[in-house]
């Protein structure tokens, strides 16, 4: 089965969940993971999706597409101008003090300034991001394969997970912006670390200076505006414990399409 059939038939699913819980697409993310019926739905079905997933498509590609097919306008969602102090100082100075850090369970704690990020082997892709309100744009990506970041700080016994840690705190309460993703998809060879977004640098509505981009998940599941990426051998130690700021409000964990 190719990736071009799995992919509709999980829109399909994640279509019909949210339509059996009444909640409307255009009411998005906040009010669906305020929805009981959806949240306990996406719960039920979470196992399921990730081990049929994993059985079908195995480490194949997202679907790529050519420039003629680039979105006019890539939508920004979620945090699209984050407040924080340290991201106020870094967009000051246009992000030439940023560092990405690569720490927890690892041989070789790194840290890359852009400059770093952008002097390495990189890979460029055109792919769709896909929302769970159900909308789609599709767009040019270039970075570092997350793999490679791995492989130079040399994963230590243990570590299962991959956190990501980010400047944005969407819920204005003080708390940070966090994903996770396991090693299987850590190294998928479309997992960048993206600086480069349709052949210029990021813009900060989509999630300067470096986002994920995780082509096989949904879009929440490709944080913007990160700062670390931490191995560790779990992830209930992190904000709510399940996993990312939405999963901590009722979202699967797994986010694949």
């Amino acid at each position: 089965m190719t990736d071009d059939l799995i992919r509709p038939s999980r829109r399909r699913l994640l279509r019909g969940v949210i339509a059996a819980t009444g909640a409307g697409l255009l009411a998005g993310c906040d009010a669906l993971s305020r929805n009981e019926g959806f949240v306990d739905l996406l719960g039920s079905v979470e196992p399921l999706n990730q081990r049929l997933q994993r059985f079908l498509t195995g480490d194949r590609l997202a679907q790529e597409f050519p420039a003629s097919m680039i979105s006019p306008v890539f939508r920004p969602n979620g945090s699209i101008d984050p407040q924080t102090p340290e991201y106020l100082a870094l967009k000051a100075n246009d992000f030439s003090d940023y560092r990405l850090r690569i720490r927890g369970l690892v041989e070789k704690p790194l840290e890359f300034p852009l400059d770093a990020l952008r002097a390495m082997p990189a890979r460029s892709q055109i792919t769709r991001h896909d929302c769970v309100e159900g909308w789609s744009v599709i767009g040019g990506w270039t970075g570092v394969p997350l793999a490679a970041l791995l492989d130079l700080a040399r994963l230590r016994p243990g570590a299962r997970y991959v956190v990501f840690h980010c400047f944005d705190d969407l819920s204005n309460d003080g708390s940070r912006y966090y994903e996770s993703i396991d090693l299987v998809d850590a190294y998928h060879p479309q997992t960048i670390a993206a600086y480069a977004m349709n052949g210029a640098a990021i813009p900060v509505a989509n999630g300067a200076p470096v986002r994920m981009r995780i082509e096989r998940k949904l879009g929440y599941k490709q944080p913007k505006y990160v700062h670390t990426i931490e191995l560790a051998d779990a992830y209930a130690r992190f904000g709510g414990g399940k996993g990312g700021f939405w999963e901590d409000q009722g979202y699967d964990w797994y986010g694949g399409i």
